[in-house]
């Protein structure tokens, strides 16, 4: 019983002399919403390998990263757009030196239900098409989703005519929603959302794309943030380079920047 109770003692001071690192660890994530369905999937298996927890945040990203100026908690910051991220780097909120380009998207025109394919250029009649109906996109003063599609709009020269038919919304998912709901007959969303909703039940149709000259390159950059001192959140933001990770992402309708 003595050697039982001296294996069993020293059993227990092995497991407390484990350093910090071999011991099970919560990061937050601040995400774009468009990347909810990838990153979901992405999370749950390095959650499996690693035993670490990942806690994501997704909103649009002017929200984010609002939320990361006034000091909220998170470890790593993926954005919608490089503009909000620059702003962060200005401000010394991110670490530089972990910042890469991750991901790009294609915007693209959805109808709610089924309905024809148009070609999106400066002799579409987007105004014949919705009627007296909305278009729904992503607030076009800070939403990255919102903000590329009037620029698109006003590039094709089609925005003065529609202008008074927008219904603006907090980020590109909720756009989709009221698309998928019927409360819209058309919307601009991510290429990648679309993929998403259809997984959920075909509920619109995308119609056409934007041409990629029409606007800005969509580009989704990550960093960690400043006030980050978890080596777990590098780890984390390595996993989403990988093949298999890769693998998600154009699954789900990105592109994978390298």
């Amino acid at each position: 019983m003595l050697t039982r109770r001296h294996a069993l003692t020293a059993a227990l001071l092995a497991s407390l002399a484990l350093p910090a690192s071999a011991q099970a660890e919560e990061i937050t994530v601040f995400a774009a919403a468009s990347l909810k369905n990838a990153l979901d999937t992405i999370a749950a298996d390095w959650q499996k390998e690693t035993g670490n927890t990942v806690m994501i945040s997704y909103e649009s990203t002017a929200k984010l990263a609002k939320q990361i100026e006034q000091g909220a908690p998170a470890d790593l910051f993926i954005s919608a757009s490089k503009k909000w991220m620059d702003t962060l780097s200005e401000e010394e909120l991110i670490k530089d030196d972990t910042r890469h380009n991750l991901l790009g998207n294609t915007l693209v025109l959805v109808a709610s239900g089924k309905a024809a394919p148009v070609e999106i250029s400066k002799d579409l009649d987007l105004k014949g098409l919705l009627g007296d109906g909305k278009l729904a996109m992503g607030t076009v003063d800070s939403v990255p989703a919102g903000q590329y599609g009037k620029e698109a709009l006003e590039n094709l020269g089609l925005w003065s005519s529609i202008e008074a038919n927008v219904a603006q919304s907090d980020n590109v998912r909720a756009a989709l929603a009221m698309v998928a709901a019927g409360e819209a007959p058309y919307g601009i969303i991510y290429a990648s959302d679309a993929v998403a909703d259809d997984e959920a039940g075909d509920k619109v149709t995308v119609v056409g794309s934007f041409p990629a000259d029409s606007h800005k390159p969509i580009v989704y950059p990550a960093a960690i943030t400043a006030s980050s001192t978890k080596p777990e959140a590098q780890a984390f933001l390595d996993a989403l380079s990988t093949e298999a990770s890769a693998a998600v992402f154009v699954a789900q309708g990105f592109t994978v920047l390298k």
